[in-house]
């Protein structure tokens, strides 16, 4: 799942700081911009796991058109961190599902879409359906 972050620029002093909108306490900073992005997604895994452990549905990323609109990003750089999704819950294990063809095809266009993998968009589903 790709979330949208807001990079504020570093010198030879300080570091690229990132800073993730959609996922309150997840921050990182790295001392060039992909050290940060990579930091980023280990960030956002790590909130994650607790929001997981209290039962909590996770958030949803928004767009970074509706995020760049914001004052307190003015002059910060957009990337996207690539949360691999399946990292969440420990070991994966390969299962065998049987479900409709059609519906198989929605959820893998859905997951695209979302910058997810089918595996990733299910288990998060599932999470989410059983936090509810």
């Amino acid at each position: 799942m790709r979330f949208p972050i807001a990079i504020e620029h570093g010198d030879e002093k300080h570091a690229f700081g990132v800073v993730v909108p959609d996922v309150p306490g997840a921050f990182s900073a790295g001392d060039t911009i992909d050290e940060a992005i990579t930091n980023s997604e280990t960030a956002i895994l790590m909130i994650f796991e607790d929001y997981i452990e209290r039962g909590e549905a996770l958030p949803e990323p928004s767009t970074i058109e509706s995020l760049r609109k914001k004052k307190e990003f003015k002059g910060w750089t957009w990337a996207f961190a690539d949360v691999d999704m399946a990292k969440l819950s420990g070991k994966a294990v390969r299962i065998n599902i049987t479900i409709p063809e059609r519906l198989l095809a929605s959820i893998d266009t859905f997951a695209h879409e979302k910058g997810e993998s089918r595996s990733g968009f299910l288990a998060r589903a599932a999470a989410e359906a059983m936090a509810a």
